[in-house]
């Protein structure tokens, strides 16, 4: 009882320091307003509102349809027409269109007598990854219109046709991918940010020598440099689910005792993590400098931006290490898929690892500060 009566003391103490400060409170509350309102919008690898550029040397019915097609796409609210090869070189030097596509001379030709018509596409490789997004836009597009055009008299449609169904977010909304993500970001911020600053705030103000002498063992320091932490990001982390359900309306499928379960062992993977960067920082510039340092790493490293199979084979591995990367694969698969228990134990394992592994260390590197 002795022992939860001073724990609680402390933590209440962390939640004063933490809270009482107005800048302290615009620090916790204005980047999950910000960040929950501008991820979904700005935050996306859909394309839209670009321009196509088009140089037609047909001319025939054919071509002329498929580019009314292609107009229509959301991709593309500009259609450019071009008229020569210098045109189409001078577009791309001046990042004027996207891409630019060429129908041949026979290409209407070609298609009434049902031969193959091949189009020419020239892509910015300066915008890759939106030119290649776009140039699938456009693959739809000509592969609906060349099933359409193979058609027998029956109207039946070629046997090759591929249909393809999105499961888990059908109409592909990219919404459904940033806010279960953005979750688990606003809880890797605030928990590093929250738990590194405290030892460093009391090494500032001078407190921290007052704190050594006081009847606390440095387990139960820790303990209450953590609690506080945990409950800021719980609070945070709910801040978004609700915004996500009720006003991006993007369904939960899952169970919220699993989401919460696996981020409270997420933000104790965290703290771990938090503490060694605390452990050796003296200044709250310094703690600050340290978090952030962790952060953009384990933001590109845990899948969000790019698929950890497109990094080098000898990264691979240490992404293993980025309790980031295992968050975010339980929180989109209990948001999207309600995922189960054993598929939310089976990805927490790692957590667990992590957060044994890391607060033993601080621990130990924290004894060793004190004596």
């Amino acid at each position: 009882m002795l022992f939860l009566t001073r724990l609680r003391a402390l933590i209440i103490k962390e939640l004063q320091a933490l809270l009482g400060d107005p800048a302290g409170r615009r620090i916790l509350i204005l980047p999950v307003i910000l960040q929950t309102t501008l991820f979904p919008l700005a935050a996306t690898l859909e394309v839209k509102n670009n321009t196509l550029a088009i140089f037609n040397q047909d001319a025939g019915p054919e071509s002329i349809e498929l580019i009314q097609r292609l107009s229509r796409a959301k991709a593309f609210t500009n259609v450019l027409f071009l008229h020569s090869d210098e045109a189409v070189t001078e577009t791309l030097d001046d990042q004027q269109a996207l891409v630019v596509l060429r129908f041949p001379q026979d290409f209407s030709r070609r298609i009434a007598t049902g031969d193959p018509a091949p189009l020419q596409a020239l892509l910015d490789g300066r915008r890759s990854n939106s030119s290649q997004i776009a140039f699938s836009y456009i693959q739809d597009i000509v592969r609906q219109f060349s099933n359409e055009q193979q058609m027998d008299g029956k109207g039946r449609t070629p046997p090759s046709e591929l249909v393809i169904r999105h499961r888990y977010n059908p109409n592909l909304d990219y919404t459904y991918f940033i806010l279960p993500s953005l979750v688990a970001i606003i809880l890797t911020v605030t928990t590093l940010i929250v738990t590194s600053l405290s030892v460093a705030r009391e090494r500032e103000q001078g407190t921290f020598d007052q704190l050594l002498v006081s009847p606390l063992s440095p387990e139960m320091i820790l303990v209450g440099k953590a609690v506080p932490a945990l409950l800021v990001g719980l609070a945070q982390a709910t801040v978004i689910l609700l915004a996500a359900v009720l006003a991006y309306r993007i369904p939960f499928e899952g169970s919220l005792l699993l989401l919460y379960g696996a981020a409270c062992l997420y933000v104790m993977a965290l703290v771990g993590f938090g503490l060694l960067i605390s452990s050796f920082c003296s200044t709250q510039q310094q703690a600050f400098l340290g978090t952030f340092s962790f952060v953009m790493p384990a933001i590109l490293l845990s899948g969000f931006t790019a698929p950890i199979e497109n990094m080098p084979g000898w990264l691979q591995p240490l992404t293993l290490a980025n309790p980031l990367r295992h968050f975010i694969v339980i929180a989109k698969s209990i948001f999207l898929k309600d995922a189960g228990p054993g598929f939310v134990a089976y990805h927490s394992f790692p957590l667990i690892l992590i957060a044994v592994i890391t607060l033993s260390v601080s621990i130990v590197i924290f004894r060793r500060r004190v004596g």
